[in-house]
């Protein structure tokens, strides 16, 4: 790829407008670059303020200097997206945007090209700088709790950071674990055994594990204990050495349950912790473990809390518009929750009854 920078006015007071010109050489990547029926081009010219015209194997850009700018960055890492193998997407080109837009020190083709496994020709990667963070923090850190909203592959990196580390030899065993909130009086309406009835809380665990390796390999891994997948329940008394331990869904621990959890640490072991604080389902007036564990241990060296938000999210698009709308709502409704606290009339400081006639 080759930029030619061109800059001419049309007078002292209209705006400059420069001219830039890009030459991308193979025809292979010029098609890839425009995408199937010029889609990922339109979607170029709708989120660049400069005008874009492609003419053979030459892109020319023009507009403001600095908006120029902008777009010959969005052009080269696209370009080095594609030379890296990658077959561009629209969602490809609407993160390496985001990412721009975010002015970041991180590169998005670095970013976007990050492999973590592969297998069979698919390759797990983090898709947002916000997932580049959090996986960069499980190879730092001994402890890790990634909190965000769903959709933003928080269980699915930290799996594959486990597979990655088994294949390795850096760690001896995976252990995979989540509450079973409904282990009490419903769940007992449940057919089955016990194992029966707590097998749908664990299954997106294994349905992750079936995407990382071989189904074939995973009942043999299993039945020698390289890999475990169990309720929290059955941590309890146990010390965790040389292993990779999730916990999923830890907005439905309770503190106790998160300390006892976290006391399992063993040596040459690493723990990665997810949740979404704004989906719990223990109990009314139940504290979540999730929720006061930042305030606990935020002085502990080796701990780190990385922040996932809707801007992270890699399921489908409403996803992430969805998770806005909810976070919205539930500040409207907080504000006016603590307007109505305030307006109550008559009440004491105490919440009692305002002071009256003896009778």
């Amino acid at each position: 790829m080759t930029g030619t920078p061109n800059e001419s006015s049309t007078g002292s007071t209209s705006p400059v407008r420069a001219q830039t010109k890009i030459s991308v050489d193979d025809p292979k990547i010029m098609v890839n670059l425009l995408g199937a029926k010029d889609e990922i081009l339109r979607l170029i010219e709708r989120n660049l303020d400069s005008d874009v015209h492609v003419r053979g194997n030459e892109i020319t850009i023009t507009g403001d200097p600095a908006e120029n700018a902008t777009a010959e960055r969005l052009f080269s890492e696209l370009i080095e997206l594609i030379e890296k193998g990658e077959t561009l997407s629209v969602d490809a080109v609407r993160r390496t945007l985001r990412m721009l837009e975010e002015n970041t020190s991180e590169r998005p083709a670095e970013v976007l090209t990050l492999n973590i496994l592969s297998r069979r020709g698919r390759t797990i990667r983090p898709k947002t700088l916000g997932q580049k963070k959090y996986v960069d923090a499980i190879d730092q850190n001994t402890i890790v709790f990634g909190i965000g909203p769903a959709g933003t592959g928080k269980t699915y990196l930290a799996m594959a950071k486990a597979v990655q580390a088994l294949q390795a030899k850096q760690i001896n065993r995976i252990i995979l674990t989540r509450p079973a909130v409904e282990a009490g009086e419903r769940l007992g309406f449940l057919p089955g055994t016990l194992t029966e009835k707590i097998d749908p809380y664990l299954r997106p665990l294994y349905d992750a594990l079936h995407d990382m390796l071989d189904p074939e390999s995973i009942p043999r891994l299993m039945a020698a204990g390289t890999i475990e997948v169990a309720p929290l329940a059955y941590m309890r008394g146990r010390t965790l050495n040389d292993a990779f331990i999730i916990l999923d869904e830890a907005q439905n621990t309770t503190p106790e349950q998160m300390k006892m959890f976290l006391t399992r640490l063993g040596f040459g072991a690493k723990i990665v912790v997810t949740g979404d604080v704004t989906q719990i389902d223990l109990p009314g007036g139940t504290t979540s473990g999730l929720k006061i564990v930042r305030e606990i241990l935020r002085d502990v060296e080796d701990v780190h809390f990385a922040e996932l938000s809707s801007s992270d999210v890699v399921r489908h698009r409403l996803v992430a518009e969805i998770v806005d709308a909810y976070a919205r709502y539930d500040a409207v409704q907080e504000q006016q929750s603590a307007q109505s606290v305030h307006a109550v009339p008559g009440r004491a400081a105490s919440g009692g009854r305002a002071p009256g006639r003896r009778r």
